[in-house]
């Protein structure tokens, strides 16, 4: 008996396999080690990858919240500043007598409502973020070093749980801190694609207007999304004086730059709509291979800078080349399906 039914449709296993957005970064991050690690050898020693991931733990940490902004369509210049002064007052709170576990979350609260501060003024004054954090970065810098009298600020019984906590390594060679800042760009890649929240934010970077008709407030995700990147700057920030075990006065003051080449490298488009927390991860990791590359290759550390800021422009460059030919292929698509329905 022959089948004389339909053809079954194509199981979901047989529909078009799609590359993740992050496969590019990743692969580039894979071959600037292999290639530092052909010449230096010693560049792909287990230990001195787990540095470079160490290194990247705190102001990965800042560019996990820019992801959010930026997909916002807006950047803040002052998260350096909010990283140094919530690791600041959580230090003066060890100095106090505050358990250090309380200072902590204290910072983190303390982050979260300076980033309150900056969504306030930029919804209430209806200016972008960029604007009104121009101001804020020295406010912030201001208040702190008045407040730290210039001076390092050390807390002083430093043989706690809490700093035990912060700079323990796991089996003596995964720092915590490291391990910290990888689950949080694990939860925060999960907020961004699968809650309400993130499609919200995505939205909201993707079309304004139709965000608004569809009843999401613009200035309420600006205020939310701030705040957030506030919080984020506070634990960075709480963290880092657990770990190193005391905070310098100038100590963030040009975490900006390298923040937000991270998150643009790792692909998270400046014209908002979209952002990718991984992508931001692999990007920070990818300006420390680039640091530790150079001091292995003997060139001079102050070039780092340098470097970072031409991979910022080859990464624009390469994203609007992407977005120029993603358009043309889109008119080309669009011409032909217009010629074809003509009678």
């Amino acid at each position: 008996m022959t089948d004389t039914g339909t053809a079954p449709e194509p199981s979901a296993s047989r529909r078009r396999f799609r590359m993740p957005e992050e496969t590019g970064v990743i692969i580039a991050l894979v071959l600037m080690i292999l290639i530092i690690g052909i010449a230096r050898p010693r560049f792909l020693n287990p230990i001195n990858l787990l540095t470079i991931l160490s290194h990247t733990t705190f102001q990965g940490m800042l560019a996990v919240g820019m992801v959010y902004l930026l997909a916002i369509r807006e950047i803040d210049l002052s998260v350096g500043w909010i990283f140094n002064f919530s690791a600041v007052f959580t230090g003066l709170l060890m100095v106090a007598g505050v358990d250090p576990w309380i200072a902590a979350f204290g910072g983190v609260a303390f982050g979260a409502l300076l980033g309150l501060f900056n969504g306030i003024l930029s919804v209430g004054l209806r200016l972008p973020a960029i604007i009104v954090t121009l101001g804020t970065y020295s406010m912030f810098q201001g208040l702190s070093l008045v407040v730290n009298n210039g001076r390092a600020v050390v807390p002083p019984d430093q043989d706690t749980s809490y700093f035990n906590a912060v700079a323990a390594k796991i089996f003596g060679i995964v720092p915590v801190a490291a391990l910290v800042f990888v689950v949080l760009a694990i939860v925060m890649h999960f907020v961004l694609h699968r809650t309400k929240f993130g499609y919200r934010v995505q939205a909201v970077g993707s079309n304004p207007e139709a965000a608004e008709l569809a009843g999401i407030s613009n200035a309420t995700i600006k205020l939310q999304t701030l705040v957030l990147m506030g919080a984020i700057c506070g634990l960075s920030g709480a963290m880092y004086i657990g770990f190193r075990g005391a905070i310098d006065p100038n100590e963030g003051s040009d975490f900006v730059l390298v923040v937000v080449a991270a998150v643009i490298i790792g692909g998270t488009p400046l014209s908002g709509g979209y952002g990718t927390v991984i992508g931001a991860v692999v990007g920070m990791m990818i300006i420390q291979v680039i640091s530790s590359g150079l001091i292995f290759f003997g060139i001079d550390a102050t070039w780092s800078t340098f470097v970072t800021g031409a991979v910022i422009v080859l990464a624009v460059s390469l994203d609007q080349l992407i977005k120029f030919q993603r358009a043309r292929r889109a008119n080309r698509v669009k011409l032909e399906q217009d010629s074809a329905t003509e009678p």
